[in-house]
């Protein structure tokens, strides 16, 4: 029986069908509770009952009368109250699936009876207590996910016994707070671990290379402690490697460069010392590599695939040196002369320096204003660039060079002496704000240190002309990409892009000493680089909280349509501001429409967003090249993403400061909407093709 479309609740009749075997039912509009009428037909093998607006709890009599259920489907749905204890009696159980609802309470010890089950889905809930031991006892149990709950305690040690058929373990986003138990290495065939998120102790054991199959290692966000076990050099189908954020020392294992799977590897926000080893310039598939925050020393490598990485992958590693493309200082032992390539320059440029000042002292009193407005601070902060390089650079300004205009002056390409190319904002000083613009950004882009805000290279400042040099940003604006007819980005790549913002104003935020605030945050501040990485850019009007506080004022106002109503009309400047534009920049890029629309007539872009959401018609207000057709199999994934994202986005831009979640809520959350929109359009048929009625295999 295969019904679309359907609404409202299920008749209790449905139950009394004779001898039907399979029952789909799955991506409607039903609602109101399962009747229990349905776990009495003895013929039936298949339930499917997913993406629906079921409620209430599972009946208490599902494993009662379904001697042949094979597969049952209840997932996102919004079923609450505990998992009923006869589940247990449903012994011809293949794959069960209750993913994504409200269930709470723990697991019954019962499911230890479900001796042919292979797939075990309850992620995206709210249980609770101690993962059990009698999971241990399903030997047949391919994939095993239980993230995003609230387990907490210890990872049984006896799902070491299930070697033989485990293929996939996700307990991510719990509370578990053991160490991991050395019998979980045993799972000598395991394909995909995920233990990221959860209050993991101790060290990381040798035994870690028994998973000599292993492709997927995340075990990021934990308090590991010790040294990276060298064994793990030889696992050698690994392609994602992440152990980030954990509080890990010692040296990189060299040995890591023999893992020539390797795509992905993130050992950042560790204390791990030494050199970064030559040897991972073999790695010729990686992609991704991020080793910042840590207390590495030496020379970064430049051939293989450290060509294609930027300062980003490297940067809070004070002893680090290279490459001038790094942004760090040129490596100890050089010749003479290229020791007198940079010694002689700040040479000069310090006599320059005290030249200017002694000039600028010898000036008249009606100069004094003026030349304050040279800030020492800023030129101290980021290296000086002459105003001639400037002029050479961009073709004394040439309006081809011209990248755009904004509030305190233009923006200009150009490419230095040293065949890089920059970004370069020249203020107009004509303009009131515009001194204290620069010497804000100067201040800011100077000293935070993160891979998702630009990067300042340079300054001029002169009494009557004053610029920053920045990176050049190759794919433009968020904006750009939104409006013109030529580009388009994927629901992944704009969803990867408001991450990539996120982490940059949760660091703003909440990560670097005096907490930041952006105050513009728009699409034409979010930049793109060669990989479409975004970065945070113009802090022009930015500010800086005083230790302990909370707030400040200022009569500096943002763009409309941005900026928050207490910024609007009172001035006032809280983080909260920064997380209501970032919502609006949310709704925007999944929309395609600015929040100044003029189709929103007396409405709000949040008002629109919100009377769709309330009548299930997100398809009538994202951007329509996002969905496709919706014969397309990835189409439902597609609408539910959406609609997390946008709930998301409300979330953030409520009226009420009090209201608003904070950038680390939000930076949770858009991750934790990407990893189900991942398994929702990658990974949903897996099941079905692999595993139903299959033995499991390598």
């Amino acid at each position: 029986m295969d019904l679309n479309y359907l609404t409202g609740t299920m008749p209790i009749e449905i139950g009394y069908l004779p001898k039907l075997e399979t029952l789909y039912l799955h991506d409607n509009n039903l609602s109101g509770l399962i009747p229990s009428s349905i776990f009495n037909m003895s013929t039936i093998t298949i339930i499917e009952l997913g993406i629906n607006q079921l409620s209430g709890s599972i009946p208490p009599n599902i494993g009662l009368g379904l001697p042949n259920l094979q597969q049952l489907y209840l997932s996102e749905n919004k079923l609450s109250g505990c998992i009923p204890n006869n589940i247990g009696n449903l012994s011809s159980l293949i794959l069960l699936s209750l993913e994504d609802n409200q269930l709470s309470r723990t697991i019954p010890s019962s499911v230890g009876r479900l001796q042919n089950l292979q797939g075990f889905f309850l992620d995206y809930n709210n249980l609770q207590g101690h993962i059990p031991d009698e999971l241990c006892q399903l030997n047949h149990l391919y994939k095993l996910f239980l993230h995003e709950n609230q387990f907490s305690g210890s990872i049984p040690s006896c799902l070491g016994n299930l070697t033989g058929s485990l293929r996939s373990l996700s307990l991510g986003f719990n509370l578990l707070n053991s160490t991991i138990a050395s019998t979980l290495w045993e799972l000598t065939y395991i394909l995909e671990l995920y233990l990221s998120s959860n209050s993991l102790i101790g060290p990381l054991s040798d035994g870690v290379g028994n998973l000599k199959v292993v492709r997927v290692m995340d075990l990021s966000d934990n308090r590991l402690s010790g040294t990276i076990p060298s064994s793990i050099c030889g696992l050698q189908n690994l392609v994602n490697l992440s152990l980030e954020n954990n509080n890990l020392r010692g040296p990189i294992p060299s040995s890591l460069g023999t893992l020539i799977s390797l795509e992905f590897l993130d050992f950042s926000r560790n204390n791990l010392s030494g050199v970064i080893p030559k040897s991972l310039e073999m790695l010729s598939h990686l992609r991704y590599m991020n080793l910042s925050f840590n207390r590495l020393q030496g020379e970064i490598p430049t051939d293989g695939p450290f060509r294609n990485f930027s300062t980003q992958s490297f940067v809070s590693n004070d002893g680090l040196c290279g490459a001038s493309r790094f942004y760090v200082p040129p490596c100890k032992g050089k010749t003479r002369r290229s020791i007198l390539k940079y010694v002689i320059p700040e040479i000069l440029s310090a006599v320059l320096l005290v030249t200017t000042i002694w000039m600028l002292m010898l000036r008249k009193k009606k100069n004094v204003e003026a030349s304050t407005e040279i800030a020492l601070m800023p030129q101290l902060l980021c290296e000086r660039v002459s105003y001639q390089e400037l002029l050479s650079a961009t073709n004394v300004f040439n309006e081809s060079n011209l990248l755009g205009i904004g509030g305190f002056g233009s923006v200009y390409k150009g490419t230095l002496s040293n065949e890089k190319n920059v970004a370069i904002k020249v203020f107009n000083l004509e303009l009131e704000g515009a001194f204290t613009s620069f010497d804000v950004e100067c201040e800011v882009l100077s000293n935070v240190r993160h891979r998702n805000l630009i990067k300042v290279i340079g300054c001029c400042s002169q009494i009557d002309f004053k610029a920053i040099i920045l990176d050049y940003m190759p794919n433009g604006s968020l904006e750009k990409w939104l409006y013109s007819l030529n580009f388009s980005l994927n629901i992944l790549q704009r969803l990867n892009i408001m991450i990539d913002v996120a982490s940059a104003l949760q660091y703003l935020h909440h990560s670097y000493e005096t907490p930041i605030v952006h105050c513009d945050l728009k699409p034409s501040n979010i930049l793109l680089d060669d990989d479409k990485v975004a970065h945070v850019s113009d802090f022009g009007i930015a500010k800086l909280l005083g230790r302990g506080d909370s707030k400040t004022q200022t009569i500096t106002l943002a763009t409309i349509g941005y900026m928050a109503p207490e910024y609007g009309m009172e001035g006032i400047i809280t983080r909260r501001g920064d997380v209501y534009s970032f919502g609006i920049v949310l709704l925007e890029t999944f929309t395609a429409k600015k929040p100044t629309d003029e189709i929103f007539g007396e409405r709000s872009l949040k008002q629109w967003i919100t009377n769709s959401l309330f009548a299930e018609e997100i398809v009538e207000v994202v951007d329509t090249n996002l969905l496709g057709i919706e014969e397309d199999l990835a189409f439902v994934s597609k609408i539910k993403c959406l609609s997390s994202i946008m709930r998301l986005a409300l979330a953030c831009c409520a009226e009420s400061p009090e209201e608003r979640i904070n950038m680390q809520e939000a930076l949770a959350a858009l991750n934790k909407i990407k990893i189900k929109f991942f398994m929702d359009s990658a990974g949903g048929e897996v099941l079905n093709q692999h595993l139903v009625g299959q033995p499991p295999s390598d």
